[in-house]
């Protein structure tokens, strides 16, 4: 019980560590970039990507994803957090006006684990699996971690909800991915079914388009930095 609470203690003095480095340009940064919706058009080129190379069948590939994401949105919450019940540093009484807050937000009352990291590492997992590629696999990792990150920045998640949700995370996006292999072949032609081979020759049919999204992360994001400044400027 001792270590327990030891690694409690660290962990909220972590969190206040991280949440300490802020200043109003990188508030209205985080602020846009923690938005589910900000990020509807890197999902939706995702999306433009499978279908543009699997055609109608790959219907099946954008379930699998809808899939993962219902799983890490359904398993972080109805689960861990109402399972777990820790308060959010944003809403324990002992750390609550200690925390740096973005707009008062302070997200729902519990935070273990957080389904922002939960969703951005399984997401990043499966296509990354999907995709085979180095570059891309960089990028939507990186992507993925600053999501995260933005958790905290914003005082809304302990690290380790953060570390929960990483893994949790990436489990459930191998654990889909697993399955997807073995029923894709029945939607999607292929000449060699052994499982290894496989798996090489369904990212290889998808070329370097790939490199489409990680541009559209780099866009996006450039976006987001310029919009920021000019918030700032905007508010004073």
């Amino acid at each position: 019980m001792a270590f327990i609470q030891s690694l409690i203690e660290f962990d909220q003095e972590l969190l206040l560590f991280i949440n300490s480095f802020h200043n109003g340009y990188w508030d209205n940064f985080f602020w846009m970039f923690t938005s589910k919706e900000v990020w509807v058009p890197l999902y939706l080129t995702i999306a433009y990507i499978i279908f543009k190379n699997q055609g109608l069948r790959g219907l099946g590939t954008v379930l699998a994803i809808g899939l993962l994401i219902t799983l890490c949105d359904q398993i972080s919450t109805n689960v861990f957090k109402e399972g777990f019940e820790r308060l959010r540093p944003s809403r324990d009484p002992d750390l609550q006006y200690l925390v740096h807050l973005i707009n008062g937000k302070r997200g729902g009352m519990f935070g273990f684990v957080s389904s922002h990291s939960t969703n951005s590492f399984g997401l990043a997992m499966f296509t990354s699996l999907l995709f085979r590629k180095r570059t891309y696999t960089i990028f939507i990792f990186a992507w993925a971690a600053i999501n995260a990150y933005s958790r905290m920045y914003m005082g809304v998640h302990y690290p380790g909800d953060i570390i929960g949700g990483l893994l949790l995370g990436l489990l459930l996006g191998q654990l889909v991915y697993s399955l997807y292999i073995k029923l894709i072949p029945r939607l999607i032609a292929v000449t060699n079914h052994n499982k290894r081979l496989f798996k090489s020759s369904l990212a290889e049919s998808f070329g370097t388009d790939s490199k489409v999204i990680w541009f559209a992360i780099i866009i996006m994001v450039g976006t987001l930095l310029t919009a920021a400044k000019v918030m700032l400027k905007i508010t004073g």
